[in-house]
């Protein structure tokens, strides 16, 4: 007997509504005209992913960094309107943007 059955064996006269409201899987983000430049850097010999050139919001700066290391499963920060991604991520973080609405920009290599 699994849950279902129980709860109809609790509640009879109940019957389950259907929810309606559909939640957008997307998050929403502040799109730009300008492209998002992504580059790739090395520091203290550790491969990093730098993201410049959003102009919104720094709300929206710091949801866009959480969301990508969250996708990525990396650490990263916000620094000086930049996103420092840990690794080199350039082609999952550009698709990411992209399926967001973003235009992405890449520069060097």
């Amino acid at each position: 007997m699994d849950l279902q059955d129980q709860l109809k064996n609790l509640f009879p006269d109940h019957e389950p509504e259907e929810s309606t409201d559909k939640i957008d899987a997307k998050p929403s983000y502040w799109l730009q005209d300008d492209p998002i430049i992504c580059k790739y850097e090395k520091r203290k010999g550790k491969p990093i992913t730098i993201l410049e050139g959003y102009n919104g919001a720094d709300s929206d700066l710091k949801k866009l960094a959480k969301d990508l290391k969250t996708f990525l499963g990396v650490g990263g920060s916000v620094k000086k309107e930049t996103i420092i991604i840990q690794g080199d991520f350039r082609d999952k973080i550009m698709a990411f943007l992209k399926d967001n609405g973003f235009t992405v920009k890449r520069v060097g290599g």
